[in-house]
């Protein structure tokens, strides 16, 4: 969902290509990406370019919030107080 996320919304990536910038085998990365398909994080477009076939992932919108809320709860995990991201000049 970090690579995902990071693409402006509506780009998307070749499965190739997340395999890669993931260093995930293709059985791995297809097992990950099957069950953030069915939570409606990602959507996954099968098709051809020309006569070869190509695989499309994109995060959705609910994707999108969701890694964010999760980002958020991280956050407050890691610094309770939250003055870590308030601070910048704190480098206790």
């Amino acid at each position: 969902m970090t690579t995902l996320t990071a693409l402006p919304a509506g780009d998307s990536l070749t499965f190739p290509r997340l395999q890669s910038l993931l260093d995930a085998t293709a059985g791995n990365l297809s097992t990950h990406l099957r069950r953030l398909e069915d939570a409606g994080y990602v959507q996954v477009t099968k098709g051809h370019r020309g006569r070869v076939p190509a695989t499309h992932v994109q995060a959705t919108t609910a994707g999108r919030r969701a890694f964010e809320e999760y980002l958020t709860a991280l956050r407050a995990l890691l610094d309770p107080s939250g003055t870590a991201a308030h601070d910048p000049e704190d480098q206790s």
